[in-house]
């Protein structure tokens, strides 16, 4: 499965750019879900590839085992504890200045610093591995 660079994402969005097109949890979630699910949807639990709408906005429910699995199961976002836009934020300073301080994060988005750096953690480790938002598992990391 091929993935997107998650910088290709945020690339050549200026501010207003990037509200205009990360400005509410929807459309935030749709993107999430347009990239997990590109190549189509395969069960976790069963393998089986029919779903049916999920509980939550764009998740997916297994027609064969009734699993439920959300946008932002297994990927850069999963249990995320900010809101999903503050996240996208994040993700776009990050991947456009790299170097910005989770103490900058942290004032410009009026969030805790710690949460800030985990999350750049994150955002860092995704970068380095080249991999796209659906392709980074969280085995304990975070």
């Amino acid at each position: 499965m091929a993935a997107t660079n998650l910088s290709l994402l945020f690339k050549n969005l200026d501010l207003a750019a990037f509200y205009q097109r990360f400005s509410s949890a929807e459309q935030c979630l749709k993107v999430i879900a347009d990239e997990k699910w590109r190549d189509g949807y395969v069960c976790r639990s069963c393998g089986h590839s029919n779903y049916c709408i999920g509980k939550s906005p764009f998740s997916r429910r297994c027609t064969r085992c009734k699993h439920d699995e959300s946008a932002t199961a297994h990927t850069i976002f999963h249990r995320c504890r900010i809101p999903i836009t503050d996240a996208f934020e994040i993700a776009w300073m990050v991947c456009g200045t790299p170097g910005i301080s989770s103490y900058e994060l942290s004032r410009r988005l009026e969030t805790r610093q710690m949460t800030c750096w985990k999350f750049k953690k994150r955002i860092m480790e995704c970068m380095a591995e080249g991999s796209g938002l659906h392709l980074f598992e969280l085995s304990g990391k975070g």
